[in-house]
């Protein structure tokens, strides 16, 4: 008796009869935002800001990840300019991507 019961479940657990559709609809339904291009001015605070960033330092950037921005905040792992990549904890950032870089720690840039 309690096999039939199970048996008869079943026919009414949720069935995907077009086997990933659903993701297919979810990609097609997300929204791809062009990446911002820096004034002139701001790519120098940018790099003003990038300048004084070392390993410990906690920060929060803005970056671009290929389809739209992101926010990340935590421990600096790694810097390493030659390649162009910043590691805030295990997630690496390339340097081009981010627009928007802010730490207790970092003096602002100013023009006088």
């Amino acid at each position: 008796m309690v096999n039939k019961k199970a048996d008869r479940a079943r026919q009414f657990l949720p069935f995907d009869a077009l086997k990933g559709y659903k993701e297919a609809i979810k990609e097609k339904q997300k929204v791809i935002i062009e990446k911002k291009q820096l004034s002139e001015d701001d790519a120098n605070i940018l790099s003003y800001k990038l300048n004084q960033v070392k390993k410990g330092m906690m920060i929060k950037v803005i970056f671009y990840n290929g389809e739209n921005y992101e926010v990340l905040e935590g421990m600096v792992a790694k810097i390493d300019y030659d390649q162009k990549i910043l590691t805030i904890v295990k997630r690496k950032i390339t340097i081009d991507s981010i627009i928007s870089l802010e730490s207790k720690e970092i003096v602002d840039y100013s023009i006088e």
